[in-house]
């Protein structure tokens, strides 16, 4: 416990720090989903700078089953929200993607990940109208295979719990004392209807441990694993782009 107590401690301390230097007396904007990385990072926001600095943005394409666990994480924190339904949006782009006589037809990667763009473009709208500064709640275990849209839910100005496994996750949930209903809800890509063990092949549990310790009993899963690190390892970083060294004489200014 003692452990935590100090990571925790830490972590808060960051937070707090990073404001000071990036936005002093500025929102944490948040798109809260009603999972354990959403709920977790917004009580974190709380910890670090109180409630009256934390918005949340709920952010449902359409019709949303489980939007209630999103509300009752707001309420329950004590935090502005606004609710911005991006349906009308992704259909505007599917449609007119539908109507170009270029485009034969729309692959099912492009319909899987533009809602998760969508929803950024939606926050980063919210946070230059409301002056904050978007809040990334992607952990440790999503990011090193991958599980993520590029531009989409993989970015935003600051990361707080990039580091930490899904299940570590949980346990900075337990020790903010967020209701139980936060942190075990199984989580899913809010896309295809699939939680996140289904969609991936194998448990965070089995990841998770894999990532810290280097060991995973099943040999299919461990080569499943590490082909999803090489294969998305581009997402983990900046665009590559050409240096003209050789040609700066080509450069009059």
């Amino acid at each position: 416990m003692n452990h935590i107590k100090i990571i925790i401690g830490d972590l808060i301390s960051w937070i707090r720090e990073w404001f000071e230097e990036n936005g002093p007396d500025k929102y944490a904007v948040i798109g809260i989903s009603g999972g354990k990385d959403s709920s977790v990072v917004a009580a974190l926001m709380v910890a670090a700078l109180g409630k009256e600095r934390v918005f949340g943005v709920l952010m449902p394409n359409g019709e949303q089953p489980d939007i209630d666990y999103s509300q009752e994480l707001v309420k329950y924190l004590g935090i502005k929200s606004a609710t911005i339904n991006i349906n009308d949006s992704v259909m505007g782009v599917i449609d007119g993607l539908k109507h170009d006589d270029n485009i034969a037809i729309i692959s099912k990667q492009a319909m899987t990940n533009l809602p998760p763009r969508i929803r950024m473009t939606t926050l980063y709208a919210v946070s230059q109208t409301i002056d904050g500064r978007v809040i990334n709640t992607s952990n440790a275990s999503e990011g090193s295979i991958g599980y993520s849209t590029r531009y989409g839910d993989s970015v935003g100005d600051m990361a707080p719990i990039a580091r930490f496994t899904a299940e570590e996750v949980i346990e900075i949930g337990k020790f903010l004392k967020l209701p139980k209903k936060f942190l075990i809800k199984p989580p899913s890509d809010g896309l295809c209807g699939k939680t996140d063990e289904e969609n991936i092949g194998f448990s965070y549990s089995v990841l998770d441990k894999y990532i810290r310790t280097g060991v995973c009993e099943d040999e299919e899963i461990k080569k499943k694993i590490d082909e999803r690190v090489i294969k998305n390892k581009f997402k983990q970083e900046f665009m590559e782009t050409f240096e003209p060294q050789l040609y700066n004489h080509f450069y009059p200014w």
